[in-house]
């Protein structure tokens, strides 16, 4: 996991099973890339999608019978992703405090889920596109658990149709809530997270149930969680 190798801020979220709604999202940072990860901040509660993980890469399952993520499954991808690009409802001047790339969201900003459509898993202005090819987005201005959020990279440059679009960290409905794929947490929560990354630190996303995590640590140079 080369990707971790370069990377300083570290979101580990952990559920206890495969098929768990919820789970618990944990911090950790270190200086430079000798030095031990450390914890920051205390642990927060976090909901995932409404049938819990599935693997984004199968390459990465220790058995046959491991959920893995397709389009329209309702599960979050479990593995490792960067943190690269932030977005919300709030003009780029109101977030001074901002240091992840950030998109406001227009009117007429569209997520795409159509796997037919050139945009599959894309964030795109539907003002701005020349053609508009796709049948099924998620109209994000209208949607309230967008007010902030960061984007996840998974499957992403270039994505490939059918293994899942749309995937945030974003605010939650409530504790008892669940997501189409998504890990949501309480937007003052949600927001501390977001003045704590920073870009030029490349954060790092790792989402597996307890048991894979404690398979992988070693292999990922992951910290204890």
């Amino acid at each position: 996991m080369s990707a971790l190798g370069s990377s300083q801020q570290l979101v580990v979220v952990t559920t206890p099973d495969w098929n768990i709604t919820s789970g618990t999202l944990r911090r950790f940072e270190r200086d430079d890339l000798q030095n031990a990860w450390r914890p920051v901040g205390s642990a927060i509660p976090v909901v995932i999608g409404r049938t819990g993980l599935a693997w984004g890469d199968e390459a990465l399952a220790s058995s046959v019978s491991q959920p893995i993520k397709h389009e329209g499954d309702g599960r979050s991808p479990a593995g490792l992703f960067p943190l690269d690009t932030a977005f919300g409802f709030a003009p780029q001047g109101e977030l001074s405090w901002m240091r992840l790339p950030y998109a406001a969201l227009q009117p007429g900003s569209d997520c795409v889920d159509d796997e037919a459509s050139a945009y599959y898993n894309t964030v795109v202005d539907r003002a701005a596109v020349a053609k508009i090819d796709w049948n099924s987005a998620e109209h994000m201005r209208q949607i309230a658990q967008y007010r902030l959020g960061v984007i996840v990279g998974y499957n992403a440059n270039p994505p490939k149709k059918g293994r899942g679009s749309c995937i945030f960290l974003h605010i939650w409905s409530g504790p008892q809530s669940t997501t189409a794929g998504c890990t949501a947490l309480d937007a003052g929560a949600l927001e501390s997270l977001m003045r704590w990354l920073d870009r030029s630190r490349r954060p790092m996303l790792v989402q597996l149930p307890a048991g894979e995590y404690a398979r992988l640590m070693s292999a990922w140079g992951l910290p204890p969680a």
